[in-house]
Formats: structure tokens, sequence, C-alpha cells
């Protein structure tokens, strides 16, 4: 279309001139929570028309993510959880059941249902396709979907005053409504529509949060556990950085516009006729995966993915570890980029990861247990057949969140602050993703950003899913709603996307029926509809404990912490249980019992005695028969540690008695898990002397 027709169309869209489609309430993004919000206008009786710029529908929920985050899924109600269900009965047909039976896979451990729930959370890509193309089906003539349209940067936002009349695509297509919803991933409506928002992380004190911001001491998930030099020519800081790396991470606590990971949840299956070898990508770059090498060569025997199964002998296979599939600090520029520049970090992630996987199962310089590992999984070819059975959706976890009058923060995933104007409930964890890889003052390389810390299920505020009325009062935004960066961490689960997906429609029903702006319905009558319509808006749940915390500074003595140690195993972290050293602590996960060990050595400044002092929190499923072995100047004396009982001295600390050292590195102390039953933890050593 030539440029002086799109110059008329959107000045004959300004006058009001311009013919367009019309609706009760247009909805931008096929997501998942844009499906819902189809189907709930449907449901109350009025006219949708949901606009997808791409050729598929359902954002995440259908490209790859099949395995359902969510924490406690009591708070997962209305439409979301109709789905689940759908899911159930889906499943529930034996000709579904092409590679294993259902019984077979409810004999497995690591799927996350019982089989005899009303729901089922795990699934294929194309099952969800099938249920939410039923699902829009039923509801009829009053959804009209359109694919294929993307909304023009520039100009495609028609408003009068604080209102918007019309949104035009870049084909020159209009829509018009009463209602406008933002159901995207990078909230391209909300942005153009003049509603603030931000991106990247805000500094702790923006809202007097802990988990916000530069999170260098907090990142100790998905890291590297030996030492990775990060230089083109090692040893040699003048030859400068390997890529994606950063000189330093910035100040910590900070805010910045870095955002979290993406990277995209491939369908992978271990049956040889359905499955793809990984192919080398045409552009490949070594230099791109040198980190990954020189980090298996370092030691690093972890397989670097998370295949969760589904159905069928598949998985949704997400990111884990130091170096695996979140293509880190590559994405910074995505949420506010034109679609030009969108489409090529898109591909860029893709190589990476293409890449990656041919690097971790056929290159010469990685272990053949890893090799064996990458090769027995690969691609399902009967998945996103139309390309080339890799996923149609990048895991945009996190774009631009608006700024409205209430901003979710940490303190409402902790529950120490509670909305009474609920429109659906969190539950997953404060999850962000590594955002940067920097080198440390000793010139190895690490990530940073990756936080997980526990919440309790909350209630999400009907503020933070519509705009200030100065800004729009006909737009509501139910993916990138009013959050903090750390908040938003939990709230940006698919489920929660599906539940303010419908709460934002029957929010915007309400405002035709009743005459009013988004901001002045009746939030009472709304909740009770969405109460009425099976959502959940909250139930009883104490607020989340402040989990403490020391650093090594405050405690007397030789501190040496479990990131210091020389382990083998131990590669489970925990930052949940209060009275931690540092960062957080290891433990076994109660698994390969004698196989794994931990071995603290303090490098001691003269001979003498020193008493010896573990750290550890103690809980009932710890092992009440730790052994735990001195070796000092007189021969090695064995402890056996109860880790169920809490620790007697000071700062956490458990003393295991007082010992003879020579100077030097001469002596250590060794935690094992060998004959143990339960989980054991390792944290710290003291060496105090005496």
């Amino acid at each position: 279309m030539s440029l002086s027709r799109i110059f008329l169309l959107h000045l004959l869209a300004a006058t009001g001139a311009v013919a367009s489609d019309s609706a009760d309430v247009v909805i931008y993004g096929g997501t998942s929570g844009g499906i819902t919000a189809a189907i709930q206008t449907a449901r109350m009786g009025r006219t949708a028309i949901l606009i997808e710029p791409t050729q598929f529908l359902g954002g995440l929920t259908t490209g790859g993510l099949g395995a359902t985050d969510i924490g406690n899924k009591r708070a997962i109600g209305g439409l979301s959880r109709e789905f689940y269900a759908n899911i159930h009965r889906y499943y529930s047909e034996p000709a579904k059941w092409r590679y294993q039976t259902r019984e077979e896979y409810f004999t497995k451990k690591h799927h996350g249902n019982t089989g005899a729930e009303s729901t089922m959370w795990t699934f294929e890509p194309h099952a969800a396709t099938e249920v939410f193309d039923a699902m829009l089906k039923e509801a009829g003539e009053k959804v009209t979907v359109v694919r294929g349209e993307r909304l023009d940067l520039k100009n495609g936002v028609v408003k009068q005053g604080e209102k918007i009349t019309q949104i035009i695509m870049e084909s020159g297509r209009a829509f018009s409504a009463a209602v406008f919803i933002d159901t995207t991933y990078e909230g391209d409506l909300m942005a153009k529509a003049g509603v603030r928002y931000h991106v990247g992380r805000e500094a702790n004190s923006v809202y007097g949060e802990t988990l916000n911001g530069v999170q260098v001491g907090h990142s100790i998930h998905h890291q590297f556990i030996k030492n990775v030099d990060p230089y083109v020519k090692p040893g040699d800081p003048s030859s400068g950085l390997l890529p994606g790396i950063e000189k330093d991470p910035g100040v910590e606590f900070s805010g910045d516009h870095k955002v979290q990971a993406y990277n995209f949840r491939m369908c992978t299956t271990d049956v040889p006729e359905n499955r793809r070898a990984w192919e080398k990508p045409a552009n490949y770059d070594e230099r791109w995966f040198e980190l990954a090498l020189r980090n298996v060569e370092a030691g690093d025997m972890r397989i670097s993915w998370s295949p969760s199964w589904m159905p069928n002998r598949k998985t949704d296979t997400n990111n884990n570890f130091a170096v695996s599939t979140d293509f880190i600090g590559m994405n910074w520029d995505y949420p506010e980029a034109d679609y030009e520049t969108r489409a090529k970090i898109w591909k860029a992630h893709e190589d990476w990861q293409k890449g990656l996987m041919w690097t971790y199962a056929y290159h010469p310089r990685v272990p053949e247990k890893i090799r064996e590992a990458f090769q027995k999984l690969g691609l399902a070819k009967d998945e996103f057949l139309d390309n080339d059975n890799w996923p149609r959706q990048l895991y945009v976890r996190e774009a631009r969140r608006m700024i409205s009058d209430y901003v979710m923060t940490e303190k409402n995933c902790r529950r120490q602050e509670v909305v009474p104007d609920s429109v659906g409930m969190g539950a997953y964890n404060m999850d962000s993703h590594n955002i940067q890889r920097y080198v440390t003052k000793e010139g190895y390389v690490r990530n940073e950003g990756d936080v997980q810390v526990g919440s309790r299920p909350y209630p999400i505020s009907y503020r933070s899913i519509r705009p200030k009325a100065t800004e729009c009062t006909n737009l509501l935004v139910p993916i990138c709603l009013s959050a903090s960066h750390i908040a938003y961490g939990s709230i940006r689960m698919e489920p929660v996307f599906m539940v303010l997906g419908q709460s934002a429609a029957t929010a915007a029903v309400h405002a035709i029926e009743q005459g009013a702006t988004l901001q002045t319905i009746d939030v009472t009558r709304l909740q009770a509809r969405l109460l009425q319509d099976g959502q959940v808006l909250d139930f009883e749940s104490p607020p989340a404990p402040v989990v403490s915390s020391f650093k090594k500074e405050q405690i007397p003595g030789i501190v040496i912490d479990d990131t210091e140690a020389e382990l083998h195993g131990f590669e489970a972290e925990g930052h949940t249980t209060s009275g931690f050293i540092e960062r957080g602590y290891r433990h076994d996960g109660d698994t390969l019992k004698g196989e794994q060990k931990a071995r603290f050595i303090p490098d001691l400044p003269k001979a003498g005695r020193y008493s010896v002092a573990i750290s550890y929190g103690a809980l009932g499923n710890r092992a009440n028969n730790v052994p735990v072995t001195i070796h000092h100047a007189e021969g090695e004396t064995q402890v056996i540690v109860n880790q169920k009982q809490k620790p007697e001295g000071k700062y956490n600390l458990h003393p295991l008695g007082t010992f003879r050292f020579e100077a030097g590195k001469a002596g250590w102390v060794l935690i094992t898990n060998e004959g143990t039953s339960g989980h054991v933890i390792i944290d710290a050593v003291q060496f105090s002397p005496q």
C-alpha cells in the first residue's frame, strides 16, 4: 500500500470517516488470554473481534509450553480451569494416545498428574490448539477471529480525548469498538494508546521491595559451578570478552532497562520414528558457543536443559543450569523494537537455541555423557508442521508493564498487602530468569538476575489491569498489566493470563452495560459476576515469612561458603529456609546416596587449635544421620549430625568440636550423603581460632 493511501486512511480514521469492522469488544492478541477474553464476551451476549498478528492462536499455551506453571492450582478458576478440564477430556479418548498408553503415562512420577483428577495440566502443543479451536467454535458467531493483521506502530491508534475510537492495522484495515483489550505479550496497543509503562527492572527503593533491581547476591540458580574464563583469548582481558558477556552487572539493587531472558519451549521426543536429529544451522558461529564448551571442559557435567514429559513421550523442554536455551542478554531491545528488529531478535534466538542443541549433541569438545543425553531427544516430527517442527512462539517472559493506579509488587506476592478488588489470583514463585552475564572481580563469568522466591496465593487488583483514567478510559491490559518486575515474575503464567483475560472481558461488558468508563464501573458487581462464572478471587493463606540470611563478614573466624566448596553433586540450590549464609544453600535432593560430597578447605593463617562448626537449615525432611569428617593435624574425626534439629550455635552454626590444624590448606571438612535418609544440606563451615 502506498504511503499516500496510508496517510489518507489515517486522516479519515481521525475524522471518523473511514469504514471499519466493529464489535462491542475488540481484542488485540490471540494469546491464551485473548482467547478467553473473546469467549467470555460472547458468553455475556456481546460481540468480539479477536485479532492475531500471526496465523496461529494460543501464544505459549499452543507454542510449546505444555507443563502448566502455577504453584497452587486451587487459584485457577473460570475459563482457565475449563481449558484444563477440556484437556483432561481430550486425553480420555484412547485414540489420542499414539506412542504410549494413558496408563503408561500416568504411572510415571515426573509428569505432574495422577490421572484421577478432572483436570489435566500437561499436554502436547497440537492438543492445546484443538481444545482452543473447539472452545472458540462453541462461542459461535459472536466471536470473529482475524489472523495476520498487525497494528500500525506509528499511527495505529485513534483517540478522542482519553477514549480509543479505532485501531488501524498496517494493511489499513480498521477496527472500532466500545472497549479494547490488549492481550499481546508486548503491550503494543497499550503503548500506542499513550498509556504509561515501564521496561526493565525497577530499583528496590521504588516500591519498597527486596527482590527487584540488580541481584548479584541473590542469583544462585542456573549458575556456573566451575570457574570459566570469559575472554576471547583465555586469561587475556585485552583480547575482549566472548559474545554476550558484560563488563560489570551494575549497582546492586539498582534499576535498569534489561529484560529477563527469552527462549523457545521445544517439543522433543525420544521415539525414534518421530524424532528429528539436531541439525547444525547453516550460519553456525562457534564463538557464540565457546562459553558452553569451556564450561563442560571445566567439568560441569550437568545436562543443560529441562525436559518435562508430556503425553505420547514428548516433552516441554525449558532452560536449565548455566548455559542453556535462554539467550541471556540478547533480548533487551525487543519490547520497544519495531517489527523488523523484533524479527531479527526472534531469529537470533532460534539460531542460538538450534546451534546450542547441535553443540551439546555432536561437538567433539563435549563429553560423551552429555552428547548422548542430547542425542536421545529431538524435535517431534508431528508438532508445528507449518514451522518445520520448531515452536511458533518465542517465550516473551516480560516486555512492557503498565503503570496504573495500583502496581502489583513483592508485597502482594508475600500477602503482606492484600487488595480488595481482586479479579483473579497469582500463585507461582516470584521467578525471574537470568538477565545478563558479567565478569567477576576474580575474572570469571557469572550469570545475574535469576530470582526464585516462594509466594503465597494472592489476589490481583482490578486496578492493575486497567490504565489511569487520565490516559485511557476504554482499554484493558490483562497481560502487560501494572506490576513491578519481580511481581510480574509470579503473575506471568499462562493460566493466570487466561483468568485475567476472562476478567477483563467481563469488565468490558459491564462498562458497556453500565454506560461507564472502566475506571468507574461497579467493582462489587464485577466480582459477583466473576464468582458466578467460577473465577477464584481469593482464599485464606497466611503471609509468606521473610527469609533471613547472614553475610560472611558478620560471622567471626574463617567462613567457607558452599559456593567455595569442592562439589561432587549437591547441584540443587535453595534459599527458602531462614538462617543461611550468603546467597543460599545446596542439598542432595534426597537422591544419589553415597555419590554426593562437598569438601570445605580453609586457608588458615597459622597453625593452632580451631573450633569447627557447620551451617544448615533444620526441617522435618532433613537427614538425621549426616556424616561429617574433619581432617586435622592429628588425623580424622567423624561426627554424625542430625539436620532435623536446629543448630545450637549463633548464626545457625552447629559446633563439631575443636581440633588442631596446620597453617595453609592442609585441613578440610567433608560432608557426604552416604547412608543418609532425607535431604542433606550444605551451607557453610566456620573455623574459629582458639
